[in-house]
């Protein structure tokens, strides 16, 4: 969960590359916090936010990858 004293009220956020438009099973990520990614569910952008370390999040995707 996001820490109260991170405000992400202007986060830029990006949906994932695998969205196919049709409200899917989405995350969201928001860029430029050096050392930690925001993540949320692109359904619920009022919904709470998952804090992830920088280094473990490019491990985590290179093992979500679909080949």
């Amino acid at each position: 969960m996001a820490s109260p004293d991170l405000d992400l009220s202007a986060a830029a956020w990006r949906k994932s590359s695998h969205s196919n438009g049709d409200g899917g099973n989405c995350l969201e990520v928001a860029e430029a916090h050096p050392g930690i990614v925001p993540v949320r569910d692109s359904k619920c952008p009022h919904g709470p936010v998952l804090i992830v370390n920088a280094a473990a999040w490019a491990p985590f995707v290179e093992a979500v990858k679909m080949p």
